[in-house]
């Protein structure tokens, strides 16, 4: 049987995991993230998948860096046959890569050669694109760039965001796996050269900042972005110098004047932007909990119009 070594982190890589665990060939060993501190006490926190891997009776590996030659040494002693990686958080080494002799394999949540790099879920919902998948790929040391095997598409829905669209390729994963893993097994997985000339293309890691909303955007191109942030990193603005945290769903309407002005439209709270205006669904000012925009809205005792900041995003 093929000794397997998993490398992961994320939850998205949960429902694979799960599949590998009850296959017909198991992985030997988890190598994953260090715990972390979490939460408002800051209590160190396992990843999910460790936890997983600690009921099958795996031996799991937490190094700080895997490039380290101590955390190679050790999953070198487990001599590994495949490795199989999904979000599991750093830039693996070469000698890791070529460590086990049937190849080293990553799952990956996008179309590939079609973004590249952490957040390629939010960049597909932002552009708008109709669909995205899963790319089970041949692992290099250039980012996301190895020969793919095969990929599994998924449409993308009006009511889709960052956090639906998550937990669905989660599982695509699984069909991906399950379909990659007998190929590699018997040493006739395809390798597709990735077209480095067409929509090949790297999105980076976000933050906080990288929500700030701007105003002088289409209204269209504003409630993709309110979905494509959500949960993380969240989309916000701000009012008289204080964030508001803006949440999906937000209709698209026709708009006034003023990008960036706050008006009651029949019974509506709406914004108009470059093109367009946004209905606003629900808001959260800071150090308040989250409520309907229109609760807040008169919450602010004004009557007529409120401007926000007009932003511009990163």
């Amino acid at each position: 049987m093929a000794r397997i070594v998993f490398l992961g982190t994320g939850d998205i890589a949960l429902p694979v995991f799960r599949w590998l665990l009850a296959s017909a060939t198991p992985p030997i060993a988890l190598v994953t993230q260090p715990d972390r501190p979490a939460g408002r006490r800051r209590e160190l926190k396992a990843p999910g998948i460790k936890t997983l891997a600690l009921e099958a009776g795996l031996e799991v590996l937490q190094p700080e860096k895997v490039r380290d030659p101590a955390a190679l040494d050790a999953i070198e002693a487990l001599r590994p046959d495949l490795i199989v990686v999904m979000a599991y958080g750093q830039i693996l080494p070469r000698r890791l890569i070529e460590m086990a002799p049937l190849g080293c394999v990553n799952l990956h949540a996008s179309l590939l050669p079609k973004y590249r790099g952490a957040a390629c879920i939010q960049a597909a919902l932002d552009a708008g694109d109709p669909e995205t998948g899963m790319t089970l790929m041949h692992v290099v040391r250039q980012l996301d760039a190895g020969d793919v095997i095969l990929s599994k598409s998924i449409p993308i829905g009006d009511r889709d965001t960052a956090g639906t669209l998550h937990d669905r390729l989660a599982e695509v994963a699984v069909d991906a796996l399950s379909e990659g893993l007998p190929l590699l097994l018997e040493g006739r997985a395809p390798r597709t050269p990735q077209d480095e000339l067409g929509e090949a293309s790297h999105v980076p890691k976000l933050d906080r900042d990288d929500g700030r909303i701007d105003w002088s955007w289409t209204a269209s191109r504003i409630e993709r972005r309110l979905r494509a942030y959500d949960p993380w990193p969240g989309c916000w603005t701000s009012v008289e110098g204080r964030r508001l945290k803006v949440f999906p769903f937000a209709g698209v309407v026709d708009g006034g004047e003023g990008c960036g002005v706050v008006r009651e439209v029949d019974g509506r709270v709406v914004v108009s932007c470059g093109e367009g205006g946004l209905v606003l669904d629900a808001v959260q000012p800071d150090g308040a909990r989250r409520m309907a925009a229109r609760d807040w809205w008169r919450g602010l005792h004004r009557d007529g119009e409120v401007g926000f900041d007009p932003g511009a995003s990163r």
